[in-house]
Parts: structure tokens; C-alpha cells; sequence
């Protein structure tokens, strides 16, 4: 099987070619167009969620030595949740080469965060069911890059340090407020004000919600830390 020029690029971009293309095929067909003859690529996925596991856990543990288990465990929350993997599709333009149904196509599928997400994964199993556990682990950490070295020893979500602060000064949880809602249906952009009872708030804009509350709870940090 032969590539199409794009999904040469794409191997150019993630540094790894294929023995066997119909990996990296199957590895970006989302579920929305795969058919009898046309596998799509969650089971691929799968596998991926595990082997970045592995790579990213030997990693932290190799850097750190003397890190305690609850210093690794939100440094590796913050390297494989869904939202790190779809960074780091983003930065290889997977988006570009997605092979999705019409409907997810008009929806903005390219960029939608879970998609990225999803078949980052299914390429990082592709890499292991092609070359083994070393290339997978080579090409990821290549990609990861730097993250993997600047991630905070205390990585938690932005809302979940924000729930904490609060409770720690007997503060009622933040709440979420949703000021405005803008663009069209396949891109909207929410506007969102994380805020606390004693009269703290802060704001940010993003393509879906979750996004821009985080974004607006890391703001609403950002300025308590200015003030103490």
C-alpha cells in the first residue's frame, strides 16, 4: 500500500515511516466514516492510552528520582490527559489529515479537541504495532518535547486547584458562569467568569466550555497569587 503525499508529510512530521501504512490509515479513519471494509480507529486508540502510559510514567520516574508517588501521579495526569494529546496533534497538524464522515467534516471535526485526542493515541499505537515499544516510545517523547521536563510537580487542572484554595479557606466551591456564546454552531466560543463567594472573578474566552472554564479558573489563580 502506498501513502497519498499528505500522510507522507504527516510521517515526515512525526519522524517515523511505516512497514505497514494501513496502521497510520486506520489510525486516522474516525468511526464516522469507517464501513465493513474501512476500519475506524478506537480499538487503535486503546492501545495508545496504554502505551503513552508506559512511555510517560518511565520518563517521569527516570527525571525524577526522588519523587514520591503523589508528586508523579498529577505530573502524568497532566502529560496524557486528552487534553495534552490534542496539543500535541495540533502541533503536528493531524487535524489536516483526519479521515471523517460529512457530518463530523461540517461539525469542525478537524479541530474538536476530543478527535485530535483520540487519534493521537490511535497513531502512537500505530508506531507500536508497526516498529515496537522503542520507536512508540522515541517518536513520543519527541513530540512531547520539553513538556515532559516543564511539567509542574503539582499539575493539577486549574478548576481543581481553584476548588482547592477555596476549601482550604473555607470558601464556598467556585462557580461557572456563562456570559456569552458566540460563532457558529460547528466553532462557537464561549465566554466564561470563574468566581468566588468573597467576590473574586476572572475571565476567559475558548472554543468549548470546559476549555474556558479552565482557562478562567487559571486566570482567577493567577490573581489571587498577585494578591497575597
Amino acid at each position: 500500500m502506498k501513502l497519498s503525499a499528505d500522510l507522507s508529510a504527516f510521517e515526515d512530521r512525526i519522524g517515523y515511516k511505516f512497514s505497514q501504512p494501513e496502521l497510520l490509515v486506520r489510525a486516522l479513519t474516525h468511526g464516522s466514516i469507517s464501513s465493513p471494509t474501512r476500519e475506524h480507529n478506537q480499538r487503535l486508540e486503546f492501545l495508545g492510552d496504554r502505551v503513552l502510559g508506559l512511555v510517560m510514567a518511565t520518563a517521569l520516574m527516570d527525571q525524577d528520582l526522588n519523587a514520591t508517588e503523589g508528586q508523579l501521579a498529577p505530573r502524568f495526569n497532566a502529560l496524557v490527559r486528552k487534553e495534552a494529546c490534542a496539543d500535541v496533534a495540533r502541533q503536528i497538524d493531524l487535524g489536516t489529515v483526519l479521515k471523517l464522515g460529512r457530518s463530523e467534516m461540517l461539525s469542525g471535526g478537524r479541530r474538536k479537541q476530543a478527535l485530535l485526542g483520540d487519534a493521537m493515541e490511535a497513531v502512537i499505537a500505530a508506531v507500536y504495532r508497526d516498529g515496537g515499544y522503542k520507536a512508540a516510545n522515541e517518536m513520543i517523547l519527541r513530540l512531547w518535547g520539553d513538556r515532559v521536563v516543564q511539567v509542574q510537580s503539582d499539575a493539577r487542572d486549574a478548576k481543581t486547584a481553584l476548588q482547592e484554595w477555596a476549601q482550604g479557606r473555607k470558601l464556598s466551591p467556585p462557580t461557572y458562569v456563562e456570559l456569552s456564546r458566540s460563532g457558529p454552531d460547528h466553532a462557537p466560543v464561549f465566554n466564561i467568569a470563574a468566581r468566588l463567594e468573597n467576590g473574586d472573578e476572572a475571565q476567559a474566552t475558548a472554543g468549548s466550555k470546559r476549555q474556558a472554564e479552565q482557562a478562567a479558573a487559571a486566570e482567577l489563580l493567577k490573581k489571587l497569587e498577585q494578591k497575597t
